[in-house]
C-alpha cells in the first residue's frame, strides 16, 4: 500500500516576508490566495486535506476542501516552528538590527536559536510524528498538507535522513509543492518546490 503526501507551503501573506511563527496569525493577501490557486489547478489531485491550524494554511484548505468537497482535518502539530523573539520581524530588519545574530543563526540553526525560540530537534521531532498520524489515519490516500515552510523542511530532513543543521539549505517557496510517498519500502521523496500542479496524470510535472 502507497500512501502519497503532498506538501505545499501557504502563499503570501497580509504582511510580506516576516518570520511569523506560530504566534503571528496573518491570512493570504490576494497575491497568496492567486499563488495558492494557481498552485494546485483545476482539477483534484487528493482524497484528504490536512492543515496547518494557522488562518494562512487553513482559509485556503478550508475553500479548496469545499470546491472538491474534500474531507479537512486539522492538525495542530503541522503549526510553524517558533521563531521566539523573531516573530513579528522581517528576515530585513534582523539582518540590519542584528547581524551577527542573524549570520549566526543561518550558520549553525540548531545552537544559534532566537532568544525563546523553539528548539529545533523538538521541532523536527513534533513534525515526523504529525507526519506518521496522517499516513496512519489515512493510509492508501493522497493526501495534500496545507502548511509551512519550517514544516516542510523537517519532514524533507526527517525522509531523506538529513540533520537539522542542514534544514535551512532548503529553499522553500510560497505556494511551492513537495511530494513524498511512504511505501511497504519505506519513505521516499518524489520532487520538491514545484511551482504547480498539472492537470491530470496525478499532477506530475511534465
Amino acid at each position: 500500500m502507497t500512501t502519497r503526501i503532498d506538501l505545499i507551503r501557504h502563499g503570501e501573506p497580509l504582511g510580506g516576508s516576516l518570520y511569523r511563527g506560530s504566534s503571528i496569525d496573518d491570512p493570504l493577501s490576494e497575491k497568496g490566495w492567486r499563488q495558492m490557486w494557481q498552485a494546485v489547478g483545476e482539477q483534484n489531485h487528493w482524497d484528504q486535506i490536512v492543515s496547518s491550524p494557522m488562518l494562512r494554511c487553513l482559509a485556503f484548505a478550508r475553500a479548496l476542501a469545499d470546491r472538491h468537497a474534500l474531507p479537512l482535518t486539522v492538525e495542530n502539530d503541522f503549526r510553524e516552528v517558533g521563531f521566539g523573539d523573531w516573530e513579528g520581524c522581517s528576515p530585513e530588519s534582523i539582518r540590519q538590527t542584528r547581524p551577527q545574530e542573524y549570520r549566526d543563526f543561518y550558520t549553525d540553526p540548531v545552537n544559534n536559536r532566537p532568544r525563546n525560540a523553539e528548539d529545533l530537534h523538538q521541532f523536527g521531532a513534533r513534525i515526523a510524528t504529525a507526519l506518521e498520524k496522517t499516513a496512519a489515519e489515512f493510509p492508501g490516500r493522497n493526501i495534500l498538507v496545507v502548511a509551512h515552510a519550517g514544516v516542510i523542511r523537517a519532514t524533507l530532513g526527517y525522509v531523506v535522513e538529513a540533520p537539522a543543521a542542514a534544514w535551512y539549505r532548503t529553499r522553500i517557496n510560497n505556494a511551492g509543492i513537495t511530494r513524498f510517498l511512504l511505501t511497504s519500502r519505506g519513505k521516499q521523496l518524489v520532487f520538491h518546490n514545484l511551482p504547480h500542479l498539472r492537470d491530470g496524470a496525478a499532477g506530475l510535472p511534465e
